[in-house]
């Protein structure tokens, strides 16, 4: 269903149609002059078409609405008839205005103005023709039928119809030219207003004459309505038809008309009536239409006059203003016409190339062209000239200055429509820059063509279907020219490239054709003398203004000697990563904040996981490490280390527990260095773990070993040995009586004790046995025993020694600096009377510089000096005082020195057959230096065979730093 409340009109508009309804009704039943018959001019037809014609559609069902409210109030006022009839009656002139709405809307397809002869033709003939046949229809059939005032319908039927094609005629003009003008405002001259006024008093005055009876008829009326519809067209056309029908209607009604008579011939007299006023109405619509439509016609004919005028000084302004010379010749080749552009360039006109007895053409020729191409010129247009055919030629014209600029000259005959040349049109284009920049492009094409064989690449193109277009003269000497059968990149490619190499290259390179990008290929190239060298191709498509791919350009590099540095750098990495994975050693490289890149599979296997698996949360990489594998009493000290390191730069080193993958700790010595770029900036941490677990548990048993060692040094410093003895022994003595007196009081506990009392007695027996091992010692000491000695390498016990003293050197922040001669020759030795020497002279060198500031260090030194194997031991110190009398027992420079170690090491030194002494060192301090005899020759023993096997041959000393 169509939806019809949204198109609703405005309650104003519909109140003035239903006042404007009931005027018209009221206004016809004034006009019913047939005595019976309530039958006249019908105006609310007019109102009602009009309304439709130029409402929506969809608002039709309102307007229909309002009539009926209309018609029915009508009948209450003015007719009088059954509310039966008068509802049939609104039925039929209903279906009259729908009836003419629709066929005037489909025939004219448009808004109506009443503008042209055709809208008025259809609107006379569909409005008032046509569409109040309906109306006179039902009308005439509700009379008959209800017996209205004797009605019969043949009776009724010709004045309804009649009465409203008059009321159409009349009032639709009326209400269109309102409706459609409402709020326009109609501005004339004083001229024209005083022209409506005199012609608007001489209608009046002669419609009164003729329409009281003074003239003899009433069409005399017409001149003065014609003169408003052609002078006024359809608004006067429809003011002077208002003023027609309210005269008519007053002396109508007034009984002074003309159609006005007896009651035999009134019937008569009202169609004359509706006749006058339709016919008039007619004639004022038509007459405004043509009177309407030729003025349109003389604006238009006004507009095209001007227009052709705009165009024809367009068009002549065109002529000189564009950008070319132009000339019209006649059918012989006379020149008569230039346009400015070409007098002025000149500099003359026509004028002054006419000359007596000579052609103009020839005239022009030989003036303004260049000398060298005028014969050439007048030859090319004489020959256009006899064959009809058009000519072009680039030539040298004169500037007005003398200056000579070419142009490319052309010439088209026009013909009629024989074919019979009427005359000749031709243009001359400057292209003087065109032509000096062709010079100028060839000449940089040609330094482009040098520098391109100059430079060390070859040149290639393609066309964007792959047709090769261009090799420079270095790919031929390298490759050799393609022969004739290459003639794309497909065939050059599958010549030229090493068969291994060409389907990754062809592959590429499709691709790169297909989507436009540029690429770079990497392959051997096949050479003149049938070897390969590595080259890198890159392309590069070239791209119109459209965007389109107008060629491809290639440029290969020869990178031989790059990929030779490549492959062995490559081989080098291979080496280096190998070296590093198979290190006995862990090791990592981290970022310059500290977190962790890399780790190596010694690292990795140690601590059981990938770096990728590692997820720490919120935490950092390195955080997360160190609380994963440190053990939790080193790790605050290792995370401040670490700190201070990745905040200062310096390096780190560091002993501490780590977690293994078997959930052991081990201790680690973790070394960290930083790698600098060349303006020192941290690029990398590396850093390297150790695992020296046996070594520092080696190293505590050493550190127990070394105090007592010293213990037992100092004991043996007393020459009868009992007090020393008593000193050594009374303790495990002490701690055995202890023990056993623990031991009883946990047998003697109620109840007994007896896990309590085993640990005692385990405890008893270990003191037990350190007092026996003491004793056998001093013994061995001081009777010159060799039970225990054996071969041994002095670099072995020496490095013992130092890891001894380690903690201590620490402590003291004292850098011990050794340097061994590689292969030594190896001494027969007891171990630990050799270490005791050595750590008594390394402790004593350390407590020398005890006393001093600033960098501490001691050095060791240790080769061969004959058959011997001599070792130094150098301090920094204040140096020795009494250098005479140092190794006499009881002396000592020390507060709480009992005097008898370095007796004690000089004994045990010449006990192996060595010597002991002390020298002043430079540039201070004090050193110590003793000698052990070698082993003579004999059959190498397995150590050593393991230590001449891995020592290089060239290598004289291997220097090493242990740094606390």
């Amino acid at each position: 269903m169509m939806p019809v409340w949204p198109y609703r009109p405005h309650p104003r508009h519909l109140g003035l149609f239903i006042v404007a309804y009931v005027l018209g009704c009221g206004f016809a039943q004034a006009l019913a002059i047939v005595p019976g018959t309530g039958i006249s001019i019908w105006a609310p037809t007019g109102l009602f078409i009009a309304t439709l014609v130029l409402a929506p559609r969809q608002s039709w069902p309102w307007w229909v609405l309002a009539g009926c409210f209309a018609e029915l109030l009508s009948n209450v006022l003015w007719f009088h008839s059954p509310l039966p009839a008068a509802f049939l009656i609104y039925v039929g002139n209903a279906l009259e205005a729908v009836v003419g709405a629709l066929l005037v809307n489909r025939t004219l397809k448009r808004s109506i103005r009443l503008e042209t002869l055709q809208e008025v033709l259809a609107f006379v003939v569909l409005c008032a023709g046509v569409a109040p046949v309906v109306s006179a229809t039902v009308g005439s059939a509700t009379l008959a039928w209800f017996g209205i005032l004797s009605q019969t319908f043949a009776g009724a039927w010709p004045l309804w119809w009649i009465g409203d094609a008059t009321g159409a005629l009349i009032v639709a003009p009326l209400a269109l030219i309102v409706i459609q003008n409402w709020r326009d405002k109609t501005e004339f001259s004083a001229a024209r207003w005083a022209e409506a006024c005199v012609l608007g008093l001489i209608f009046l005055g002669v419609a009164a004459l003729s329409l009281s009876g003074y003239l003899p008829f009433a069409y005399i009326i017409m001149p003065p309505l014609l003169w408003a519809a052609v002078r006024f067209e359809l608004k006067g056309a429809v003011i002077i038809l208002v003023l027609l029908t309210l005269v008519t209607a007053i002396f109508t009604i007034s009984g002074a008309s003309p159609f006005v008579g007896d009651p035999e011939t009134q019937r008569h007299r009202q169609i004359m009536l509706q006749l006058f006023l339709a016919i008039s109405a007619f004639s004022a619509l038509i007459v405004a239409a043509i009177s309407r439509q030729h003025q349109l016609a003389l604006s238009n004919l006004r507009q095209s006059v001007a227009a052709l005028r705009d165009r024809e000084r367009e068009l002549s302004q065109i002529v000189n203003m564009v950008p070319v010379h132009i000339r019209r010749l006649t059918p012989e080749g006379e020149p008569t016409f230039f346009n400015k552009r070409l007098t002025d360039f000149f500099g003359l006109d026509l004028r002054q190339l006419s000359k007596p007895n000579e052609s103009r053409l020839v005239t022009a020729v030989q003036s303004l062209v260049h000398p060298d191409d005028a014969d050439s010129l007048l030859q090319a247009v004489r020959l256009s000239l006899a064959t009809g055919e058009p000519y072009s030629l680039k030539y040298r014209m004169r500037r007005a200055d003398g200056v000579y600029r070419w142009v490319d000259g052309r010439a088209e005959p026009l013909r009629d429509e024989n074919e019979t040349i009427v005359q000749w049109f031709a243009i001359s284009i400057d292209i003087d820059d065109e032509v000096r920049a062709q010079e100028a492009l060839r000449n940089s094409k040609q330094q482009l063509e040098q520098m391109i064989e100059a430079v060390p690449f070859s040149i290639l193109s393609f066309a964007p279907s792959g047709e090769m277009t261009y090799v420079s003269k270095r790919y031929q000497d390298q490759a050799g020219a393609p022969t004739a059968q290459i003639k794309d990149f497909d065939a050059l490619a599958r010549e030229v490239a090493h068969p291994d190499d060409f389907p990754t290259l062809l592959a590429r390179a499709k691709k790169g054709f297909a989507t436009g990008q540029p690429f770079v290929n990497r392959f051997r190239q096949c050479l003149k003398d049938g070897g390969y060298r590595w080259i890198e191709a890159r392309a590069q498509p070239l791209r119109g203004a459209d965007g389109a791919i107008v060629q491809w350009y290639f440029a290969s590099i020869d990178i031989e000697e790059e990929m030779r540095a490549q492959e062995a750098l490559r081989e080098r990495e291979r080496f280096l990563w190998q070296l590093v994975e198979t290190l006995p050693a862990m090791i990592d490289c981290a970022a310059p904040n500290g977190e962790p890149v890399y780790r190596s599979q010694q690292l990795r296997d140690f601590l059981g996981y990938e770096l990728e698996e590692l997820d720490g949360g919120e935490k950092s990489l390195l955080e997360a490490t160190l609380d994963a594998g440190v053990h939790p009493d080193d790790l605050a000290g290792v995370k401040e280390q670490y700190a201070l390191s990745l905040a200062s730069g310096e390096p780190f080193l560091r002993k501490h527990r780590l977690r293994r993958s078997d959930g052991e700790y081990r201790w680690i010595e973790t070394r960290a260095a930083p790698m600098r770029n060349d303006e020192g900036a941290i690029l990398q941490w590396n850093v390297i773990c150790l695992d020296v677990d046996r070594e520092v548990r080696m190293q505590e048993e050493l550190r127990l070993a070394q105090e007592r060692l010293a213990r037992a040094g100092q004991a043996a410093s007393l020459a009868e040995l009992s007090a020393s003895i008593a000193h050594e022994v009374n303790q495990p003595l002490a701690a055995i009586v202890a023990n056993s007196h623990a031991c009883y009081r946990w047998l003697s506990a109620d109840p007994v004790n007896i896990e309590r009392a085993k640990i005692t007695t385990e405890r008893v027996i270990r003191d037990a046995n350190s007092a026996a091992e003491v004793v056998s010692r001093v013994r061995a000491l001081f009777k010159q025993s060799v039970e225990n000695r054996a071969i041994l390498v002095l670099s072995d016990v020496i490095s013992e020694a130092c890891s001894l003293v380690a903690g201590v050197a620490v402590r003291r922040r004292i850098l011990i600096d050794i340097d061994e001669e590689s292969n030594l020759s190896p001494v027969m030795m007891d171990r630990i009377q050799v270490q005791q020497v050595l750590i008594n002279l390394i402790r004593n060198g350390m407590e020398a510089m005890d006393s001093i500031e600033g960098e501490k260090a001691l050095d060791v030194r240790t080769y061969r000096v004959g058959d011997e194997v001599q070792t130094e031991i150098g301090d920094h110190g204040n140096g020795i005082a009494f250098p005479d009398r140092i190794f006499e027992p009881f002396f000592t420079t020390k507060e709480n020195g009992m005097g008898m170690g370095l007796a004690i090491c000089r004994s045990i030194v010449e006990a192996h057959g060595g010597r002991l002494w002390a020298e002043k060192n430079e540039p201070r301090g004090a050193r110590f230096i003793f000698t052990l005899p070698i082993v003579p020759k004999a059959a190498p023993s397995p150590r050593e065979v393991i230590r001449q096997s891995l020592s290089s041959p060239d290598m004289a000393t291997s220097p090493l730093r242990c740094v606390p």
